[in-house]
């Protein structure tokens, strides 16, 4: 008979708080409950805003003649490019048109280098109403376009319409309409170079005379097009304009058109605080507090130029959103709840959550992580690991981060990847699709030299212990923690970016023994949160593969302010180091008796020598032969 094999012996789960297990579950579960009280904040700031009330008098806005104005600008001046002879006649075809009106009209030339056109000298014309309040109201749409089309939609419904709207506020149509007198002053604004990022936007909510008054900013863009009706309420800024306004233009829309305007979902408010950027031109009065927002028929991008012809106007869209923005003008004069200034704000439905509470509910989901790195770091220490090489290791990474800050500052100084005002560029100009290969690979290799130079002291001489590795990731976790509450002092919406990485690698020390399948997979889940930012630019904006590049183009312009991009390089680092790790290739930094006797410049000037000395016997070599 024969004997009966051995039980199989399970195998035990390592104990909580070892170096196998180090990362405290339950503490981090626990922490969680901190969570409650913010998300109880943010569901009683929840509110539904009234709108405000419909002006007393009808709308009396001409569709026939709008699209007719249109056409009659697409048609003689199709290439409106800021500094082109059709920018000038552009601009002198609305004088004429605002003539018979008798507004007095402003003029505001200044010039500016845009891409790809070089400095060229930009216009930007007003018309003024006088009401009974200096307190103003600026109806704006931008007259040039990219020079690809004729522009018909983008922007000459919005000038044609601007047109009508000043006609029937200067030009009373009875006698009813004369005894009215506007409340507050109302002022038509015709921007240069809204197709190149706005600029006269941004010029006039900087040095316009009346910038300190403006109470609310209505901007039409593109209001032909057969999208659906839209509003666009993102920023330059962390910044949303007042719910009575929104609700006041939603309720507008919605009694001309039968449907209630779109805008961004939750989500998509939620990156557009966090990563604050618009294509549209309410985005420089935002940035400044003023009040405002974009009625339009494009999506989160302004439709294309190419095609964009006088015969695809659609008349009924123009007609319904030209009445509702001419109503919409009428009750922001009749009522004053619209000069609120500018917050944070978050449309669900047609209620809106507090934008502070947001970010209390985001502060609140990093506690869980940053108690459990301290805890982790509390581990290290009760085990007596050695942190100062990996404090020195990530330090390198820093160094490394700020060389490649510093590299593509040069380069861009330079002008190697040209140059522009800092605001986004239109995706449809070359600038912004055509990647500079050259100069991308020339910083690309400056990098690959600096990265020798550093990797010297960053790659395995020998077997990496546990206790080692464990020191890295803690280190490198506390580093991360550091980066939150910069980002919470800076932007908190930004945190949507870094949670998901922050969570979901603080279990890479965990999962440490589980393989390299395992550990790259749930370093590859941390990049959800920076990919967010990418695949917004991808999908929402239509910029597809070219999201990277005109990333980096944002940086290039400075639109993206040197405050963030250092907190990115910061966490760059964080994250390289746990990189390292999760694929196995984590070294602490040397000490003395490890280290070689040569530096890393030393060494690769050796290398460098040393092969130049072994190439010339191989070519006198071949000198022979010949």
């Amino acid at each position: 008979m024969s004997a009966s094999p051995p039980p199989l012996r399970r195998r035990r789960r390592p104990r909580r708080g070892s170096l196998e297990r180090p990362v405290s579950s339950q503490l981090y579960r626990g922490a969680f409950l901190l969570c409650s009280l913010p998300l109880l904040l943010a569901a009683f700031t929840i509110r539904e805003p009234s709108p405000l009330q419909k002006p007393l008098l009808p709308p009396a806005f001409d569709p026939r003649a709008t699209i007719a104005l249109a056409r009659e600008l697409a048609a003689e001046y199709p290439d409106r490019r800021p500094g082109s002879s059709g920018a000038r006649g552009a601009a002198q075809w609305l004088r004429e048109q605002l003539a018979p009106f008798g507004l007095p009209t402003q003029t505001d030339t200044w010039r500016q280098r845009l891409p790809g056109l070089g400095t060229v000298t930009l216009e930007n014309l007003t018309a003024v109403a006088p009401g009974s309040s200096p307190d103003t109201i600026v109806v704006m749409a931008h007259r040039d376009d990219t020079g690809v089309g004729p522009g018909a939609n983008d922007d000459a419904t919005g000038t044609a319409a601007l047109v009508e709207l000043a006609r029937a506020f200067a030009k009373p149509q009875t006698e009813a309409q004369a005894a009215v007198q506007s409340a507050h002053t109302i002022v038509f604004l015709s921007t240069d170079g809204g197709a190149w990022g706005g600029v006269g936007a941004a010029r006039f909510a900087a040095r316009s005379p009346y910038r300190h008054r403006i109470v609310a900013v209505l901007n039409l863009d593109a209001l032909a097009g057969p999208g659906p009706p839209r509003l666009e309420l993102a920023g330059d800024a962390p910044r949303s304009p007042p719910p009575a306004l929104v609700a006041t233009a939603a309720a507008r829309v919605l009694e001309q058109t039968g449907t209630p305007p779109q805008h961004p979902g939750l989500l998509g408010q939620l990156v557009d605080l966090g990563f604050p950027f618009t294509l549209y031109e309410q985005g420089p009065f935002l940035a400044r507090g003023i009040p405002a927002l974009t009625l339009t028929t494009g999506g989160n991008r302004p439709p294309p130029a190419f095609g964009d012809s006088g015969g695809r106007l659609s008349l009924h869209a123009l007609a319904t959103l030209g009445r509702a923005a001419q109503e919409l003008l009428g009750s922001l004069d009749q009522g004053l709840e619209a000069t609120q200034g500018t917050a944070s704000e978050l449309w669900i439905g047609g209620r809106v959550v507090r934008g502070w509470a947001v970010e209390l509910v985001l502060v609140a989901l990093l506690v869980p992580f940053l108690v459990a790195a301290v805890d982790l770091f509390a581990l290290a220490r009760r085990h007596r690991l050695r942190l100062a090489p990996a404090v020195r290791a990530l330090r390198s990474r820093l160094l490394f981060w700020a060389f490649a800050g510093a590299v593509f500052t040069c380069f861009r100084l330079l002008g190697a990847f040209g140059s522009g005002p800092p605001r986004p560029p239109s995706p449809g100009t070359r600038f912004a699709g055509d990647w500079p290969l050259l100069a991308l690979l020339g910083c690309a290799a400056v990098l690959v030299l600096g990265w020798a130079v550093a990797r010297h002291r960053l790659v395995p001489r020998r077997p990496v212990s546990a206790e080692e590795r464990l020191a890295g990731q803690t280190v490198a976790l506390l580093a991360l923690g550091v980066v939150g509450l910069l980002v919470v002092a800076t932007n908190p919406f930004a945190l949507l970016f870094l949670l998901p990485a922050v969570h979901a690698w603080l279990w890479l020390p965990q999962v440490h023994r589980r393989g390299a399948p395992a550990r790259l997979a749930v370093f590859a889940l941390g990049l959800a949160g920076p990919g967010i930012v990418l695949g917004s630019l991808a999908w929402r904006y239509g910029l597809g593969f070219d999201a990277p590049w005109y990333l980096l183009l944002l940086v290039v312009v400075g639109y993206v302010k040197t405050t963030t991009v250092a907190i990115t390089l910061a966490g760059a680092a964080g994250a390289a180091q746990l990189a390292a790790a999760a694929a196995g290739r984590y070294a602490p930094y040397p000490d003395a008796r490890e280290r070689p006797p040569r530096g890393p410049l030393r060494a690769l000037l050796r290398l460098l020598v040393l092969g130049l000395r072994a190439r010339r016997p191989a070519e006198r070599r071949l000198r022979a032969v010949g």
